[in-house]
């Protein structure tokens, strides 16, 4: 009798229990019952294989070329006159030497600062660019995602997500609208 009575309070817990995880659990389904459809965007790939994102991608690796030959052409004006400073100590005279000394030293504060200037104009470039493109696709994201009923769009890699399926990311067709408007303003 007592393992009979042992049974039903078990049974009861256990159906106790159950009732707890699922009133539990109701909120948590209701919310994504609410929160309807769910797609991902691939910001990388956005900037990397659209018109507009391959052209930014291009100026800014031109300026940067740019930046880097200037820049090397500076440090080779440091190592040109470092290397006439060194054979000529045993040579030049010593105001010669100093006056050498004193235009290596400015020669290489002025590499130091275009160095400093060189990065911020690039970072600065960047931000710019890449904002203009932000701006440029947001109405296109917008736009698919009433047409698509989406409730939320998350940038892929950096709103903390940890998986999505394939099947939510809708890169490509942010890709295709954001080309053919932007073909579309050219003309």
């Amino acid at each position: 009798m007592s393992s009979n009575v042992w049974g039903r309070v078990t049974s009861v817990a256990t159906r106790i229990i159950f009732a707890v995880a699922l009133v539990a659990l109701m909120p948590a389904t209701a919310a994504l019952a609410q929160a309807g459809k769910v797609a991902v965007i691939d910001v990388q790939r956005l900037v990397t294989d659209s018109v507009a994102g391959k052209e930014a991608l291009a100026r800014l690796k031109k300026l940067q070329d740019e930046k880097i030959a200037e820049g090397k052409a500076k440090s080779d004006e440091v190592d040109n006159l470092r290397k006439r400073l060194n054979e000529g100590r045993l040579s030049l005279a010593d105001d010669k030497i100093s006056e050498l000394e004193k235009q290596l030293e400015e020669k290489i504060t002025g590499l130091r600062r275009f160095q400093e200037d060189a990065e911020k104009d690039f970072n600065k470039s960047r931000e710019v660019t890449f904002g203009e493109i932000e701006r440029r696709v947001f109405p296109v994201i917008e736009q698919v995602g009433k047409e698509g009923g989406y409730t939320f769009i998350f940038n892929k890699f950096q709103s903390g997500l940890l998986y999505a399926d394939d099947a939510a990311d809708i890169t490509n067709q942010i890709i295709q609208r954001f080309d053919a408007s932007a073909t579309q303003k050219a003309n």
